[in-house]
């Protein structure tokens, strides 16, 4: 490390008094920082000085776009940003805490899955509760084939069926269930016009009176992007979960409080 008389940072090279001096010269640390220099160096590094620059001070510059701990392997561009993670089935976790402490008990229930995927809530449908049927429903041909493949395997069969359909012609199946539960169903798969015209058909067919219904993420939320005639108020009754029955390590609280389960009106 260069000697100097100030307190410093030294990037690439070039040693800068203050923090202030930093933020000043970012177009400049960028540029010696470029591809070029990715090019020659197989691991591209950004020297800071610890003494100078903690930890959470590096952490607030990439907050606010000021400075990157990533970089473009294609081009070397400082630019990039973060990618969202989403999942449309439940975790481990997740199902657990439907199951034990969600739902109630489903002795003699109907219990529907909309877009029911690789079915992890049918199998866990099955070993965590009494339902006397799980149905999922699933327009993706191969998902419902991976799905009666584990079905057939561990003899799953007696209560447990898929339906390969699109959920907007399955009304009879909707108007009989006691449990019906949609995990980011229709949000990053149809446009706001279809999303519209896909809850409008969810709402006008769940009507058992005091059927369950289970969304990630509210009902509220979902229904927001788009107008619809849904009068939530008059259709359903949010039912409050208390997310801290669930008592595992590592429990990923902001996970299970995007669970909502609503009674029907």
């Amino acid at each position: 490390m260069m000697l100097c008389s100030k307190i410093s940072l030294k990037i690439c090279g070039i040693i800068y008094p203050s923090r202030q001096c930093l933020i000043r010269n970012i177009k400049l640390f960028r540029k010696f920082c470029s591809s070029s220099q990715i090019h020659q160096h197989p691991l591209p590094m950004i020297h800071v000085d610890a003494f100078l620059y903690d930890d959470d001070f590096v952490d607030s510059l990439c907050e606010e776009g000021k400075m990157s701990r990533s970089y473009c392997t294609e081009c070397g561009s400082y630019k990039t940003s973060s990618l969202e993670f989403i999942s449309h089935s439940f975790s481990l976790m997740e199902l657990k805490f439907l199951y034990q402490h969600v739902l109630p008990d489903l002795t003699g229930k109907v219990v529907v899955d909309v877009g029911s995927r690789l079915g992890a809530v049918l199998f866990a449908g099955y070993l965590y509760s009494s339902a006397s049927q799980l149905y999922g429903v699933e327009m993706n041909a191969d998902f419902c084939q991976l799905q009666e493949m584990m079905i057939t395997k561990y003899q799953f069969i007696d209560r447990i069926k898929v339906v390969h359909a699109d959920i907007c012609t399955q009304a009879s199946l909707l108007q009989k269930a006691d449990v019906v539960v949609m995990n980011n169903v229709f949000e990053y798969f149809l446009d706001r016009q279809e999303q519209a015209r896909a809850w409008e058909f969810i709402a006008c067919n769940i009507r058992k009176r005091g059927s369950l219904l289970v969304t990630v993420p509210s009902l509220k939320e979902s229904l927001s992007k788009f107008q619809t005639d849904i009068q939530l108020s008059q259709w359903v009754e949010e039912v409050q979960l208390n997310y801290d029955v669930c008592m595992e390590k590592d429990v990923d609280r902001e996970a299970l409080e995007q669970i909502h389960l609503y009674k029907i009106l």
